[in-house]
């Protein structure tokens, strides 16, 4: 009988609704749960069944337990590195939540890391298991958009919701970029060598003295390797009016792809010049394992008011696509969709992005991190 992979999940905000997820995953065994909060560790582990001596309040500790195979990091983004090395140096399987960490340096750290535990890393980009980027994927795959011609990503967000925690006031908006890059690279195929980007507007004081960065936008134009098409990408998280929108548009020489303007109004497919139609994307639970179909839904989330799932537009049915990938990855041996290297392109491209618009508009060069030794 194949052993079961036990996972710890760290962080019980957002993580939490990766927990029933494991649970109900055919390669799951136990799960362990992480969060410093006593009163949060108690009601989440009641709640989902989880016994005693899998409940942790110091990750470190968790990290430790030689019963678990693999931990799931799903807390503040300035955990991230530190976390992700703890996990990996302890021999286990790791899983982070986006973005992978905030510098250059901190990627190579990881990418390094993993290749020296030679255990799996995934980056769970939840961009790109969404019922729409499946979609376009598959029709680029089949070559039904012809050649690719030009690619834009956006993710627009005013974070002004409760529920976030003070690290997000003022924080970078592309340090936060990889649902508006990820889709970008991963339908072309490569990475981005080179970015020009410029910061829009000002936030207010209190936020912008926190990181230094003054923009309430930031637009980027990126030059891609081995490929003439130029990708372009917007972000924003503050003092900036719009309906959350994590999106991509394609466009080619047969079809174009573009994603829709208001929430459920329906995306919009060209075939022609004057021949354009909405489309409601289907369900994609049928790609996966039957016991864990049901959390791909429309309608199926644990906790409808967590502001992840809120503002992130349901996230579009991903979360037990990443959760598939990370526990298949582990039984096959095998690098995950998001490998450290991939996670580092992806990640890395939008912190050189924020760094050109802190420099006018300067030209920077991204490091190539398939070359960390």
């Amino acid at each position: 009988m194949e052993k079961k992979i036990n996972v710890g999940v760290a962080g019980l905000g957002f993580g939490g609704e990766f927990i029933p997820i494991y649970q109900s995953h055919p390669l799951c065994g136990e799960v362990a749960i992480c969060t410093r909060n006593p009163k949060t560790l108690r009601e989440i582990g009641d709640k989902f069944s989880i016994p005693e001596r899998l409940r942790y309040t110091d990750y470190d500790e968790m990290v430790k337990n030689t019963e678990l195979d693999a931990i799931h990091i799903v807390t503040p983004i300035l955990e991230h590195h530190r976390q992700t090395l703890a996990a990996l140096e302890a021999g286990k399987h790791t899983a982070c939540t986006v973005p992978m960490a905030t510098s250059l340096s901190e990627l190579e750290d990881i990418v390094r890391a993993k290749k020296r535990a030679g255990k799996v890393y995934m980056m769970m980009e939840t961009a790109l298991y969404t019922r729409e980027f499946l979609y376009v994927q598959d029709k680029v795959r089949r070559g039904e958009f012809g050649r690719l011609q030009f690619l834009r990503g956006g993710h627009m967000q005013n974070m002004a919701l409760e529920g976030w925690g003070d690290y997000w006031r003022g924080f970078p908006p592309f340090y936060y970029g990889t649902h508006a890059l990820s889709p970008l690279l991963t339908l072309l195929g490569t990475r981005a060598k080179s970015v020009s980007c410029h910061g829009s507007g000002r936030l207010s004081a209190d936020k912008a003295e926190k990181y230094g960065s003054p923009f309430a936008v930031e637009t980027a134009t990126f030059v891609m390797e081995n490929t003439d098409v130029v990708v372009e990408a917007t972000r924003c998280l503050f003092e900036t009016v719009r309906q959350v929108v994590e999106s991509f548009d394609v466009y080619g020489d047969r079809m174009s792809f573009e994603w829709e303007q208001i929430l459920d109004d329906g995306h919009v497919i060209f075939e022609n010049i004057d021949d354009a139609h909405k489309i409601h994307m289907p369900e994609t639970d049928h790609l996966l394992p039957e016991p864990i179909r049901k959390y791909a839904r429309r309608v199926n989330i644990s906790d409808p008011t967590q502001p992840s799932f809120i503002q992130g537009a349901g996230h579009g049915g991903s979360h037990p696509f990443v959760v598939d990938e990370f526990l298949n990855a582990i039984r096959e041996d095998r690098d995950s969709a998001i490998d450290a290297v991939q996670a580092a392109q992806i990640t890395g491209a939008g912190i050189c992005a924020h760094l050109s618009a802190m420099r006018g508009g300067e030209v920077i060069e991204i490091p190539d991190f398939s070359k960390v030794v």
